[in-house]
C-alpha cells in the first residue's frame, strides 16, 4: 500500500456488523505481541478539554526529558497527527509500514476491528517501538468501552470537564455519561478530576472507592489569573507563579489547573518533573484549532468547540477578550449536535453568521443551519463549502472586525489550509 491506500484502508474499516466492546482490540493487540503491556500511560477522558489537557501534559513531560507519546483524535490537518512522539507525528513511510504489518493480522480475525480499534492498536505498536517512556492517551469517546481502555492501571487517570455530548452512545443523563467515563478508573491507581459537576463527581467518587483508587479533585481556589490577551495568559497555581500559557480562553485556565494538579500527582508517583520543565512546557505548548489566532488584522480566531459546553466556554472567552464587540461568525456543525443550544450561546454576541457544510457525512447542511439561525432572530448567509464561506467572510471583513470560525474540528483543517493559501 502507498500512503493514500493506507488511509483508504483505515477509513474503510467501519463498525458494520460489529458490536461495542474491547474484545477485538484485545485480540489484535495479542496478535501484535501486546505492546501496551510494555508502556506507561496517562489516560485522559472527559467531555471537553481532553486534547488541550493532553497537549499540556505531553509538552511538560517532554520538557522534563521523557520520551513522550501523544495519542489524540480527531486530527486537524493530517491523519499522522493522531500519534506523535515528542511532538513529531509519525512519518508517512512509518505509517504505511505499520499498517502493512497490521492488515493481514486484522483481516484474519473472525470479527474484524473497526477504524478506531485499528488506529489504537497501531499507535500502541508505534509508541512501543519508539521506546516511549510515557504515553499520554486520549480517550476517543466515553471510556469504559473505548478502545484505549485495553491498558492496565495507568500512572494516572485524568477526567476533564464534564458535559453532554455523544448522548446517542453514552446516554442522555449526566450519571450515564459519567459512568462511561469512569470506566478508565482502574484498581489501585490515582484519578485526578476537573470536578465542578456534582452529579458526575459522585459517580467518579463511587468508582474510585469500589476500585481502591485514590481520587483527587482539582482545587481551583489555588488558581490566580494575572492577565489575558491575544498573546496568551499569565497565571499562577500553588507554588507555580506567573506561568505563561499561549492557549487562549478562560476554559484553558482551568485546564491548566487540572494539568498542574496531575503533574503534582505524577511527581508523587516517582516522575522527575523540575519546575523549569513545567514553565517551559506551558510556554511552548501548541494546540491548533482551540481558540487559535489565525490573523490579527482583522482578528480571526478558529475554535473547534462542537457542543454546548464548548460553546459556553467560547462565548465567555469572546466576551472577556472583546467586551461589547459584535462578532462575525463562520459556522459549520455536525447534524447530531445540539445546535439549537449552541446557537443560543452565540446569538447575543453575533453581528452575523456565514454558514458552511464541513466535509463530513454527519455534517448539517449550510442552508439548514442558516435557516435555523434566522428562525432564532439572527442574520445568516449560506455559503456552501468551507472554502467559499472563508472567502466570503474575509472579503467582507473590515480591519476593526472580530471574526470567529467555530462549530466543528472537522472543518478546522480546511480553514487552516485555505488561510495558508
Amino acid at each position: 500500500m502507498n500512503y493514500d491506500e493506507t488511509l483508504a484502508y483505515i477509513h474503510g474499516s467501519y463498525w458494520t456488523g460489529t458490536k461495542p466492546g474491547l474484545g477485538r482490540t484485545f485480540e489484535l493487540l495479542d496478535r501484535l505481541g501486546n505492546p501496551q503491556k510494555k508502556l506507561s500511560f496517562i489516560h485522559v477522558a472527559g467531555t471537553n478539554g481532553k486534547g488541550s489537557t493532553c497537549a499540556l501534559l505531553a509538552s511538560v513531560l517532554q520538557a522534563a526529558g521523557y520520551k513522550t507519546g501523544l495519542y489524540t483524535s480527531p486530527y486537524v490537518n493530517r491523519f499522522n497527527e493522531r500519534m506523535a512522539v515528542n511532538g513529531i507525528p509519525i512519518c508517512d513511510e512509518a505509517l504505511v509500514a505499520l499498517f502493512e504489518r497490521i492488515r493481514p493480522l486484522a483481516e484474519d480475525m473472525e470479527e474484524r476491528p473497526s477504524e478506531f480499534e485499528l488506529i489504537t492498536a497501531a499507535a500502541m505498536v508505534f509508541f512501543c517501538e519508539q521506546g516511549c517512556d510515557v504515553v499520554v492517551l486520549e480517550v476517543g469517546m466515553g471510556g469504559e468501552w473505548d478502545s484505549t481502555n485495553v491498558i492496565d492501571t495507568p500512572l494516572l487517570s485524568v477526567i476533564t470537564a464534564m458535559g453532554f455530548d455523544h448522548m446517542q452512545y453514552l446516554g442522555n443523563t449526566m450519571t450515564s455519561i459519567a459512568s462511561a467515563k469512569a470506566g478508565i478508573i482502574k484498581p489501585n491507581g490515582v484519578t485526578v478530576i476537573y470536578g465542578e459537576n456534582p452529579e458526575a463527581d459522585a459517580v467518579f467518587q463511587t468508582a474510585c472507592k469500589e476500585r481502591h483508587n485514590r481520587l483527587v479533585v482539582t482545587d481551583f481556589s489555588r488558581l490566580q489569573i494575572h492577565s489575558q490577551s491575544l498573546d496568551g495568559q499569565d497565571l499562577s497555581f500553588g507554588s507555580y507563579a506567573h506561568l505563561h500559557l499561549p492557549l487562549l480562553g478562560c476554559h484553558q485556565q482551568k485546564n491548566a489547573a487540572l494539568v498542574l494538579t496531575a503533574l503534582e500527582e505524577l511527581k508523587g508517583r516517582g516522575l522527575i518533573i523540575p519546575d523549569e520543565a513545567v514553565y517551559q512546557g506551558f510556554a511552548s505548548v501548541h494546540w491548533p484549532a482551540r481558540m487559535e489566532l489565525l490573523q490579527r488584522d482583522p482578528v480571526f480566531l478558529l475554535d473547534g468547540a462542537h457542543n454546548p459546553h464548548g460553546f459556553a466556554a467560547a462565548a465567555q472567552t469572546l466576551q472577556e477578550l472583546f467586551p461589547g464587540k459584535r462578532i462575525r461568525f463562520l459556522m459549520g456543525v455536525m447534524g447530531d449536535k445540539d445546535h439549537g443550544e449552541m446557537l443560543s450561546l452565540l446569538l447575543p454576541l453575533a453581528d452575523s453568521f456565514i454558514t458552511v457544510q464541513p466535509r463530513n457525512p454527519r455534517a448539517m447542511g449550510d442552508t439548514e443551519l442558516a435557516a435555523e439561525i434566522v428562525s432564532l432572530g439572527g442574520k445568516a448567509q449560506a455559503a456552501g463549502t468551507v472554502e467559499n464561506g472563508l472567502k466570503l467572510l474575509l472579503q467582507e471583513a473590515k480591519p476593526s472586525d472580530v471574526l470567529v470560525a467555530i462549530g466543528s474540528l472537522y472543518m478546522a483543517g480546511d480553514i487552516r489550509a485555505a488561510m495558508r493559501k
